[in-house]
């Protein structure tokens, strides 16, 4: 294995800890960018060089990447709800940008990070492979923006720059400020309002699992050039099942509650067109991709990921979860 000077956006977040970890491990320099100072010293204690930056700053994009031998690409906008023009300027913009940066200083490999957000919908998806087509209508400008970025990242693969792209599912581990934030605060309510009773299938990923795929993509990226591979933990559960294994981890007893999924629907384009009349920063409480996610099952088929990146989930990803779970219940405890 040849040591290479990587360049990883998106550093200081979950995922990003875990790449630089990863990239560090196989040996190879890594210059890390994000935005808290305090995660970025945390990533030189590592070994990793880090550099505070704002991806949608143009200005200085260039020597960011000056001297990098390979991109991977981790830092997006990830929220579920927001304006459209800042999710087109985090997601597309800054990529677009940082793809002809790699452009002009020979950078010879770009992953990116995608999203299955891409194939969020109101029906059921189980073993999606690697040839199946994403929702034609996003159910928000997250999945629009990361699906017309990937699209962007694997036109622009060549002979001299292999790009690929790398969509991880329902990422927890440590530092996860997405997944188990928001599971928390659900399974700290009174009733858990659960559509269709919870049956939903979701596959957790452990976010050194995703990390370990994205590292390899990285390694082969000349041979998968212009694909890109469905990456998840393998093992689906339901979301009742989840909810309550994650209740007894918090100490918590909320009562489930199954909702319609007639109802369901109709509440959520009520509670999005309000939001976007009143032009309201606040997520409803119930949204479309919210419903996609709590209410459809989406399962992924690990053939591509085993054939082209030899991956294997090595984590129990509810595992993972669950003692992210009693470890903050223990801290707010002893508080």
């Amino acid at each position: 294995m040849s040591q290479r000077r990587i360049l990883i956006t998106g550093a200081t977040g979950g995922l990003g800890k875990a790449l630089v970890r990863e990239a560090i491990g196989r040996d190879h320099a890594v210059r890390a960018t994000g935005r808290s100072v305090a995660a970025g010293e945390e990533l030189r204690t590592l070994g990793a060089e880090f550099v505070r930056f704002d991806l949608e700053c143009a200005d200085a994009m260039s020597a960011l990447v000056e001297g990098c031998d390979s991109v991977i690409h981790a830092a997006a906008l990830s929220a579920s709800w927001g304006p459209r023009a800042a999710f087109e300027s985090a997601n597309v913009d800054a990529t677009c940008r940082l793809i002809e940066a790699s452009q002009e200083h020979c950078v010879t490999r770009f992953v990116f990070v995608s999203s299955p957000s891409i194939f969020a919908s109101l029906k059921d998806r189980v073993g999606i492979g690697e040839h199946a087509a994403p929702n034609s209508t996003p159910l928000n400008f997250y999945a629009q923006t990361k699906l017309a970025a990937e699209r962007d990242v694997l036109a622009a693969s060549t002979k001299t720059l292999a790009c690929c792209a790398i969509r991880p599912r329902a990422l927890v581990g440590d530092s996860d400020r997405v997944i188990l934030p928001k599971l928390v605060e659900l399974a700290r309510r009174k009733r858990m309002p659960l559509p269709r009773g919870g049956q939903a299938l979701i596959e957790l990923t452990d976010l050194r699992d995703a990390a370990h795929a994205i590292c390899e993509a990285e390694e082969r990226a000349k041979k998968i050039a212009g694909r890109a591979v469905n990456i998840s933990g393998g093992q689906p559960h339901t979301v009742r099942d989840i909810a309550l294994q994650l209740a007894d981890a918090l100490g918590t007893s909320p009562r489930l509650v199954t909702i319609p999924i007639g109802a369901a629907h109709m509440l959520a384009n009520v509670l999005e067109r309000i939001a976007s009349l009143t032009g309201s920063s606040e997520e409803p409480v119930l949204t479309r991709y919210t419903l996609a996610t709590l209410g459809y099952s989406q399962t992924f088929d690990l053939e591509p990921a085993q054939r082209l990146l030899e991956y294997q989930p090595r984590y129990d990803a509810l595992a993972t979860l669950l003692d992210q779970a009693r470890a903050l219940a223990a801290q707010e405890n002893a508080a």
